[in-house]
């Protein structure tokens, strides 16, 4: 019974079903009524009865909604042709990244942009995940991973990460409204995430796994979740990204918390990225 009424309030919450729900509590209400005597009208109880076989032969007639095909939760980077990240950071207060050079993600056009619109709302908040360059061996490994089993190799990920670092390094300097950190990961959790405004109704998070061989990098498969699709693994990587910001080691001369100003190179927890593309290893 617990498991049904969960479904209910799940249905009622995202709107679904609430023709039916609705005939059902009148006619529960009436039916408690008809108990205690003529308190209702006939033409009154025959016009619950008639609503509700209209309503039943209603979704006899009418097909169901499809289910939700496969292709709309996975995908790979074209799906980023469709809707460009650039589009949907304009109206996110909320962005978390991680991923292990976030090189193509972070260029500085995006960047900019992530300034311009995240960082420049005060209730703004980013938050940057990637390798440390400082771990040479977990580098190396994540390289032989995400470099040399590329067919169609365009960057190398020693490479790619202290150029990340270095952007995050910088932004940690910018005079903005919202709230900004990076921390540095000691290994390359294999996978990338992307969320955006994770905890609101209309959040996505965009899960990114890295394959043992792949011909490009935008080949990969991505996962692109909402509470309404997927609830339980929704949670769950919002979660692995939680438990990955635990983890990781704050990067020095980074962090900026809202409106405050810091000399530049000043020590702080956090870090940020440059503007444009879809997240990269």
């Amino acid at each position: 019974m617990a498991v049904g009424f969960r479904k209910v309030a799940g249905d009622i919450k995202a709107r679904r079903n609430l023709d039916v729900y609705a005939v059902a509590a009148v006619t529960v209400v009436f039916a408690v009524l008809s108990t205690i005597g003529d308190v209702l009208p006939d033409d009154l109880k025959w016009t619950v009865v008639l609503a509700g076989i209209g309503l039943l032969v209603y979704r006899v007639a009418v097909p169901p909604e499809p289910a939700q095909r496969q292709d709309d939760l996975l995908g790979d980077r074209s799906a980023y042709e469709h809707v460009p990240l650039h589009v949907r950071f304009r109206q996110a207060r909320d962005v978390r990244i991680l991923a292990p050079s976030a090189v193509n993600l972070l260029s500085p056009q995006t960047c900019e942009l992530l300034r311009s619109t995240v960082l420049s709302r005060a209730d703004g908040t980013l938050r940057v995940l990637v390798l440390d360059p400082a771990e040479t061996a977990a580098v190396g490994i994540a390289s032989a991973q995400l470099d040399d089993s590329v067919d169609v190799p365009v960057q190398r990920l020693p490479d790619a990460v202290r150029t990340t670092v270095g952007h995050l390094r910088t932004m940690g300097r910018w005079q903005v409204k919202g709230d900004f950190g990076a921390r540095l990961l000691p290994y390359s959790p294999g996978f990338s995430l992307i969320a955006l405004d994770p905890d609101t109704a209309h959040g996505k998070v965009i899960v990114e796994t890295h394959g043992f061989r792949d011909t490009s990098t935008a080949s990969r498969m991505h996962l692109e979740l909402t509470r309404e699709n997927s609830p339980r693994w929704y949670a769950y990587w919002l979660q692995q990204f939680e438990h990955a910001w635990q983890s990781g080691a704050p990067l020095d001369g980074a962090a900026r918390t809202s409106g405050s100003a810091r000399p530049p190179g000043s020590p702080g927890p956090g870090g940020s990225a440059d503007p444009a593309a879809p997240a990269q290893a």
